[in-house]
Order: structure tokens, then sequence, then C-alpha cells
């Protein structure tokens, strides 16, 4: 069953740089999201969702099945405070096949290949795919690396 859950709960992304509003589903190995290209976003050129943004849209996807371990518990509490940040370290075998519009509804899938967890970071492989209701817009492998940092309070 999917249900609709606010990415912010598990990305440090807001506007203008949040390139994902739902997540549809997710589990430990898949996620599946969900975005709308409005008129004003910063990847829009003349109506089309330019590269960039796909790929953005792209990690940002993938981000949010590793960012959840460093913003809830094992039992599903949220935890506060939590500050992470995250690198794409690699992008492998990227095709993109055509640009959406806006007004355009964009899902992504990615399923997790690998993962390594350090004390305070992820490094893991996906597979990805963003479509365009059955048309496929892009497809690769993206290997990114998240960090916990650490919050200074005063």
């Amino acid at each position: 069953m999917k249900v609709g859950v606010d990415i912010q709960n598990y990305l440090p992304h807001r506007a203008p740089m949040l390139m994902v509003d739902l997540i549809l589903d997710i589990d430990a190995n898949f996620v599946e999201t969900e975005f709308l290209i409005k008129e004003d976003n910063i990847f829009v050129d003349n109506g089309i969702f330019t590269e960039a943004g796909l790929i953005e849209n792209t990690a940002q996807t993938c981000s949010s099945i590793v960012g959840k371990k460093y913003f809830f518990d094992e039992d599903g509490t949220e935890n506060e405070n939590v500050n992470v940040i995250g690198f794409i370290s690699a992008i492998k075998n990227l095709k993109i096949h055509t640009l959406p519009k806006t007004g355009n509804i964009v899902t992504t899938k990615a399923t997790l290949v690998s993962k390594f967890v350090g004390d305070d970071f992820t490094l893991c492989t996906m597979n990805c795919q963003s479509l365009l209701e059955d048309k496929i817009l892009l497809e690769c492998e993206i290997n990114l690396f998240i960090q916990k940092t650490i919050s200074e309070t005063t």
C-alpha cells in the first residue's frame, strides 16, 4: 500500500533546493517518490525541467532511504536536532531519455544495491529510475555519502 509521507521528515533539504514532494513507498531497500514540477523551480528553463533537476531529484530520492536512519530511531520515534550532510560521490551509466515539463509529476524509484554503515556516516549505491507515467526519463546508478554532523547548541 502506498502512503504519501512528507519528504522533509527524511531530508535536510528545504526550498528552493527541495526536489521531492512525497515519499510514496519506502522500506530498507526501496524508495519511491513523487515531485510536481512548478514553473518557479530553480531547475526549470523555458518550461522544461533540466538535467540537473532530474539528477537532484534522483539524489534526494536515494538520500531519503539512508536519511531515515539518522532522523528516526528503530521504533519510529523522530530524533530532534539531527543534522546531516550528503554528497553524490559518483553517478554511473546515466541515461537521460527525455526531460519533463512544468506541470508534470515525476515518479522516481530507487533500489539499494549496497550499503556500508560507519559510526556517523553511510555510503550506498542505488539503482534509480525516474518516470513520467510509464515513460522513462532518467536511469542511472548513484553512489551517495551521508554523514551525521555535530550540531552546536548554545
